[in-house]
């Protein structure tokens, strides 16, 4: 395997875990009223690739379910990388 791929699986991988626990903490604020991560900040992590974190954090943590532009934006963002990747990889 090429060493880019290598480290990119890790950036994913990383991204994802980071996503996760981010939404974790913005709950954990939340319950307590105190300082929240910006929801601009949670769509960023996504969109540099933490979807799928994103997306078992809204489940797991039952953080931001009720907002329409998160149902439909973190699955959204996270379909049409994947779709990208898809493509991209397919024609190196």
């Amino acid at each position: 395997m090429k060493d880019w791929i290598l480290y990119f699986i890790i950036y994913l991988i990383a991204i994802n875990i980071i996503t996760f626990l981010v939404m974790g903490l913005d709950k954990w604020k939340a319950k307590r009223g105190s300082w929240r991560v910006q929801e601009s900040a949670l769509f960023t992590f996504v969109l540099f690739g933490g979807g799928i974190g994103g997306i078992l954090g809204m489940i797991y943590f039952h953080h931001k379910t009720k907002k329409l532009k998160f149902q439909i934006g973190f699955p959204l963002i996270t379909i049409l990388e994947i779709a990208f990747l898809i493509y991209f990889f397919a024609n190196l």
